[in-house]
């Protein structure tokens, strides 16, 4: 559960992280779901699991960006995890690495 500071932050309860999986072909349907359900959630730890990706390709990249988004709206931090060397790779050309925690 989460409560506020006095800074106007949210607590973030990593208790029992709230895991997401990205099925090897995202589409969008899957992503507006997946977004919804972090959108449902109150703030926490999520995990999304990448590691079923089919492909390291720009539609990956915009997949992991738009969950980094949505998770980011509700206060919610996500840690993507399974990401192969490809991707991360890809990640690091696009400037996204850091940015998305690979």
């Amino acid at each position: 559960m989460s409560s506020g500071h006095a800074d106007g932050q949210r607590d973030v309860d990593t208790s029992q992280p709230l895991v997401v999986t990205l099925p090897a072909h995202p589409t969008r349907e899957e992503l507006a779901r997946l977004c919804a359900e972090l959108a449902a959630a109150p703030p926490c730890e999520v995990v999304c699991e990448v590691g079923a990706l089919a492909r390291a390709d720009l539609a990956a990249v915009d997949a992991l960006a738009r969950l980094k988004l949505a998770a980011g709206r509700q206060g919610h931090r996500i840690r993507f995890e399974g990401a192969g060397p490809e991707l991360r790779t890809l990640l690091l050309l696009t400037g996204l690495a850091e940015t998305l925690g690979l």
